[in-house]
Formats: C-alpha cells, structure tokens, sequence
C-alpha cells in the first residue's frame, strides 16, 4: 500500500524515483526506463523492463505471472498486459499465470490487450485496441479483434 502510494503520488516526470520504488519491491528494472505514475503494476517482483523502455499513462501491467518487457519497448497509454486468467475446462476454475515476453524494440499501442502466454516478437507493433491472444512474430504488425497480421514493420537503419 504505501508503495502504490510512493508510485501513484510522485511528480510525473520523477522516472528514476518509479525506477527506486519498483526494484525496491522485487522489480528488474533497467536503466532510463520511464514508468508515469498511473501506470499500475500488479506485483513488482514478477516485472522485467529493460533499458530505454517505457510504461505510459494508466497502462495496466497485471502480472500473475511473469512480465518480461525488452528494451527500448513502448508500452503505450492504457494498454493491458494481463498475465494471469483461469483454466474454463476444470470447473473448479483454477487460476493461471501465463507469461507475457514483449522483445526488443515492440511497440504495444494505446489501449491495445495482450494476453496471457502471448509472445510479442522484436520490433513488432500491437496496433492501437487490438487484442493478441496469439504470439505476434518479429517484425509484423497485427490489429484488431482478435489481432492479425496487417504488413510487415519495416527495419531501420541505426
């Protein structure tokens, strides 16, 4: 609780603060990585970010099970990581938590839901609301629900 309060209640632009505030909690997180204050992470120990990567406003990181998010990742506004659900087939409706791996590069856009157990490859993009219950391959971009393949992403030269 008083962590959230520490998270929730900083200056927006306190990044290296939210940094301090989720390793504290269990959280591998890397450098120059910037988390805004109403983004929401379930359980800090079960988060890996990398270096230059980026949590925007009221995204929802609900990590059951592990979240582990690449560098140089944008994870934009109110996007849903959501690695945890329960298993329909047993009646008892045990919970469940599937990892979520977002690689290198990838680019989950606003309002955009990853499921759990889904595999986000290196530069892929997850449009803007689409829906990834499936693994999106490296480079591609899908949209919609539930997500597809659109076009390819197209490589840059650094």
């Amino acid at each position: 609780m008083i962590g959230q309060y520490a998270f929730r209640w900083s200056p927006r632009t306190a990044f290296g603060w939210r940094r301090f505030v989720l390793r504290l909690f269990g959280a591998a997180v890397g450098t120059e990585v910037h988390i805004y204050n109403t983004a929401m992470t379930y359980y800090p120990w079960n988060l890996t970010i990398g270096d230059w990567s980026s949590t925007g406003e009221d995204a929802l990181v609900y990590n059951l099970g592990p979240v582990t998010i690449g560098g140089q990742v944008t994870i934009s506004q109110r996007a849903h990581l959501c690695a945890g659900t329960h298993d329909h087939a047993d009646p008892a409706m045990p919970l469940l938590k599937s990892p979520i791996a977002v690689e290198d590069q990838a680019w989950i856009c606003a309002d955009a839901f990853v499921g759990p157990g889904v595999a986000v490859g290196e530069g892929a993009v997850v449009g803007a609301r689409a829906v990834a219950v499936k693994d999106v391959d490296d480079w591609k971009i899908v949209g919609g629900n539930p997500a597809r393949y659109l076009k390819d992403r197209a490589l840059q030269d650094g």
